[in-house]
């Protein structure tokens, strides 16, 4: 019997409001309760008996005034609370330790009343929720109070194994967690320091990879946290969901289709696709520090792997600029992007999309002029062109006078070059240009062949001198080339995932320009392709984006550029069925446009105030701010607070390890 069967059965015969209830879990007294706290009276006596009360422990409140209300509090212990006799106790100790009177241990010279008295304290705790059995006699969740009572009519107890299991896995969507499409993705992990912990069961903690699906999900912590091992969790939970698809397969085209998304039993209709940009490397490659646990390993007939160097195994992320002119120039914007030279960014705002109209002779005219020349800009740069490759272009009677060559018959990428080169020489002070000017009311060269022809030419005026670095600045992608006519890259990439296939981009050879260009490009592209089948009524597939090292690529807190692709993923990714996974150390690098559109999140040790600041903003991660400061980043890997869609509260997870055999897990 696996876990998940183990589990629904044993929450069948949990009863919280019941069983919970064991004379030998007994905790505390609350002396105060509201809608938000409750302050505990507890006893050492007590906390040794249960095993302890760690900061974030679990813990019910039951209502014993009346047999006929069944319902329980839902608390988490946060921190001391100071008593009304505390002031008294403390001057009752200072003054027996002034006497050196011993006042613990078997020797110890306090009467029993006094040791009695120094035995208690004060604990505060949140209010999570409230269960209670509803009309229908069923246990129910609310995530509030509706009501409460005097605080001497309640009694708190510590669950036991098999009550926490049923609390840490609680889904406000009625779903009965650890069912047979949950993967179990760890244990409940109350705190660093584990002597009471570890003399007790280990308590599973279930994921629902439908939490995932077309969601928002963030992991946050220092370097050496666990981050890409939960990753890893979360990608082979969501292939292992996607193989129980009903075997439909989405065509890259449409065709026939159902629209729904899910399955009447709750598993996607189509297979999930799922892409990792790996900017170091880890996904694609058994690297030592992890003891070689690359997602590869274990899904090699379903994933390809993309590489920016040709290397065995991987497909190489090149464009030919030549025959894929769109893709290429895409690429030569987000390339010159951060410069601000005016010509650069003329140069960058140029059309050259082929006109829709086939019957406006002008503008096609105009266009086949811009691509020519935008060729030559390639060509003198050093990108390899097709042998034999030729441009045809209209040009004019006139200017051949002074510019050797018919255009219109094909001139190569050279004398191409020469022709546009001297028509720039001369756009000032040939009378041609000057005539054409006064009699057309409009220039002969439009402002978009005049951003390239400063490029190509490298004179910012014509006739001029060589005073810009133009094509020159187009060196820095000439590995991002290739002369093969093979498929464009996100062509396939599209294909594969449509299909449910793994795409790895391997970036850890690439400098941070090169890995932001690709993971730009092929992220328009696959939201475009998205978007397209949104708006023409064609269903969508789930889409999985993971991002490594995510403060590379997305845009800064500062940043409030609501057109930035990742943004856009962010806002409207739900509707299009893509999900957005993304990693990295700090909380405040990331845009709140993305935090705020966050779902499901998985915090590890953060190391600054700054950080703690800004996790405190959502859900009920304040609880645990500071222990996110205290604990250790190299000791306690894969020690999360864990909210996802489904779960109403914040849970604290040991994550499992991430390993290549399957149903194998073992402790991080």
């Amino acid at each position: 019997m696996g876990d998940a069967e183990k589990f629904v059965q044993g929450l069948a015969k949990t009863d919280i409001l019941g069983s919970s209830a064991k004379k030998e879990r007994f905790t505390g007294r609350p002396f105060y309760i509201d809608y938000d706290k409750a302050y505990l009276l507890v006893a050492d006596a007590w906390k040794m008996k249960v095993g302890g009360i760690p900061q974030g422990a679990f813990l019910l409140a039951f209502y014993e005034n009346e047999e006929k209300v069944r319902e329980a509090l839902l608390l988490r212990a946060l921190r001391p609370a100071k008593l009304p006799t505390d002031d008294d106790i403390i001057s009752s100790m200072v003054e027996y330790y002034k006497d050196s009177v011993k006042t613990a241990g078997k020797e110890s010279q306090l009467d029993d009343f006094t040791r009695y008295e120094f035995g208690f304290s004060g604990l505060e705790c949140r209010v999570l929720g409230t269960f209670y059995t509803d009309k229908n006699g069923d246990l129910a969740f609310g995530a509030d109070v509706e009501n409460f009572y005097s605080a001497h009519n309640y009694s708190v107890y510590k669950p036991d194994c098999q009550v926490l299991e049923a609390i840490a896995n609680l889904r406000d969507c009625g779903a009965v967690p650890g069912g047979p499409i949950d993967v179990k993705v760890g244990s409940v992990r109350y705190s660093s320091s584990r002597r009471f912990q570890e003399q007790a069961d280990d308590v599973p903690v279930y994921i629902s990879p439908i939490d995932f699906l077309g969601k928002r999900t963030a992991l946050f912590g220092m370097t050496r946290t666990g981050k890409s091992n939960t990753v890893k969790k979360i990608i082979q939970a969501t292939a292992d969901i996607g193989a129980k698809a009903t075997g439909d397969v989405l065509h890259p085209k449409g065709g026939e289709a159902s629209s729904e998304s899910f399955t009447e039993s709750g598993i996607p209709r189509y297979r999930v696709g799922q892409i990792a940009f790996d900017i170091d490397g880890e996904y694609a490659n058994p690297n030592l520090q992890d003891e070689g646990t690359a997602i590869y390993e274990m899904y090699k007939e379903d994933t390809l792997r993309y590489s920016v160097l040709e290397k065995p195994g991987f497909r190489v992320l090149k464009t030919n600029f030549y025959s894929d002119v769109a893709v290429g120039f895409e690429m030569v914007k987000t390339y010159l992007g951060n410069d601000d030279s005016d010509y650069v960014r003329s140069f960058a705002a140029v059309d050259l999309q082929e006109p829709e109209d086939r019957e406006d002779y002008a503008a096609i005219a105009r266009y086949k002029r811009r691509l020519a020349a935008y060729l030559c800009c390639l060509h003198q740069a050093g990108f390899s062109a097709p042998k034999g490759l030729k441009v045809f272009f209209d040009g004019n009677k006139k200017i051949e006078e002074f510019a050797p060559g018919d255009p219109k018959g094909g001139l190569t990428l050279d004398k191409a070059t020469g022709w546009f080169t001297t028509v720039w020489d001369n756009y000032e002070s040939h009378p041609f240009f000057k005539k054409y000017r006064i009699e057309e009311g409009h220039d002969w060269a439009d402002e978009d062949l005049k951003a390239i022809l400063v490029f190509l030419s490298r004179k910012s005026k014509p006739g001029g001198s060589a005073n810009v670095s133009g094509y020159k600045k187009l060196r820095g992608m000439l590995n991002l080339h290739t002369d093969s006519a093979d498929r464009p890259f996100q062509v396939e990439i599209r294909d594969a995932l449509r299909s449910g296939k793994i795409v790895i981009v391997d970036l850890s050879q690439g400098d941070p320009t090169v890995q932001r260009l690709y993971s730009d490009r092929i992220c328009q592209f696959l939201f475009d392709d998205a978007m397209s089948r949104f708006v023409g009524n064609k269903p969508n597939n789930f889409l999985q984006f993971y991002f490594e090292e995510a403060h590379n690529l997305f845009p800064k807190k500062e940043e409030k550029d609501l057109s930035d692709v990742y943004v856009r993923l962010a806002k409207e990714g739900a509707k299009l069925n893509i999900g957005l996974i993304y990693a990295t150390q700090e909380v405040s690098s990331i845009s709140a446009n993305i935090l705020k559109n966050t779902q499901n999140w998985f915090i590890a040790h953060l190391n600054n105030d700054d950080e703690l600041r800004e996790i405190r903003k959502y859900y009920d991660f304040s609880d645990f701010a500071e222990s996110l400061l205290r604990f250790s980043a190299s000791s306690d890997k894969g020690f999360v607070r864990m909210k996802t869609y489904s779960n109403p509260f914040v849970v604290p997870v040991q994550i499992d390890r991430f390993i290549v055999a399957q149903n194998s897990h073992e402790k991080s």
